[in-house]
């Protein structure tokens, strides 16, 4: 599959802090590449310099083949970019927003009201069109904003955080029209998300800290590290559970998962042996102790702590 959006060794500062440093990626038509990383880990950052608001100090940017500094304007013309924000036009109706946008963009005045219609079909917003997008809820405004990020047919398409502070039922939605245009249209998305469920949708992730991708890799590949190296504890009470299970040697971490620990070992055999009477001398009432698969959370939890080691 071509490369829609290739990216290497992007580097920018904000006075004396490094928001992006050295990052380098490909995307491929059809493909969604998830960043994910803590608040200030630069991922906005990176996002705007892919659609060209910013200009890296070092490094290059093409898009559909086009090379950001030598034709910003035909490499944007390739992108759709959804703010973190909602940035559309409250006083202005959902038709009304949807128009301005096609017309910026340079959709034919002729050929706009159809394909305004199509993407209203598309993203569930049919029958809103005279509604003030000031008057949307959270999820629908975000579902405009995506309709207006793809008025002009992009083959690039940027989303910051799309769904944060919209509910999980709208989360779903939103991510199957995505997948619907990774499928039928062959766009290349790349989508920052703080929902590791989300994540978990992407063909490859980035794993972002301090400026710098980590790590990189599909879901899989970036939970194989980890295969053998969870246990889930279910345990009352749940802190005591958690103290007796990182007193013991080979327990790197216990992580709180709704009722439920993930313990971080180095082996589980040892933990898997001792663990249950160490909780069972300290009061403890376990349910369960069993290996399971890793999560994303669970490397990507792994991966800041090292990070964080590395820099202290």
């Amino acid at each position: 599959m071509p490369a829609l959006i290739e990216a290497d060794d992007l580097h920018k500062s904000f006075s004396h802090t490094r928001a992006v440093d050295g990052v380098s990626l490909t995307v491929n038509a059809g493909e969604a590449y998830g960043v994910v990383g803590p608040d200030g880990a630069g991922k906005t950052t990176a996002l705007r310099l892919l659609v060209g608001a910013y200009t890296p100090e070092k490094g290059s940017v093409c898009i559909a083949g086009v090379d950001m500094r030598r034709d910003p304007e035909k490499a944007r013309a390739a992108v759709g970019y959804l703010a973190q924000r909602f940035s559309l036009y409250t006083d202005l109706t959902v038709f009304e927003n949807l128009r301005f946008f096609g017309q910026v963009r340079g959709v034919s005045p002729k050929g706009l009201p159809d394909r305004a219609a199509e993407l209203l079909k598309f993203v569930g917003l049919h029958g809103f069109e005279d509604r003030l997008a000031g008057n949307l809820s959270g999820g629908m405004r975000q579902k405009l904003g995506l309709a207006c990020a793809l008025v002009h047919r992009p083959k690039v398409l940027l989303l910051d955080e799309p769904t944060g502070g919209v509910d999980p039922l709208t989360r779903q939605d939103f991510w199957q029209l995505i997948i619907r245009l990774l499928t039928d249209e062959g766009v290349a998305v790349v989508v920052s998300t703080p929902y590791m469920d989300e994540a978990a949708r992407c063909n490859r992730l980035g794993f972002m800290y301090s400026g710098k991708l980590l790590i990189q890799g599909s879901p899989r590949e970036l939970t194989a590290g980890l295969v053998g190296r969870v246990l889930e504890l279910s345990a009352q009470p749940k802190e005591q559970a958690r103290a007796v299970s990182l007193a013991d040697p080979e327990v790197e971490d216990a992580l709180a998962f709704g009722d439920r620990l993930h313990l971080r070992v180095t082996r589980p055999d040892g933990p898997l042996a001792r663990l249950p009477q160490a909780l069972g001398s300290a009061g403890v009432t376990v349910s369960r102790l069993r290996p399971i698969p890793p999560n994303l959370e669970d490397v990507f939890i792994s991966l800041l702590e090292h990070a964080g080691e590395a820099t202290a």
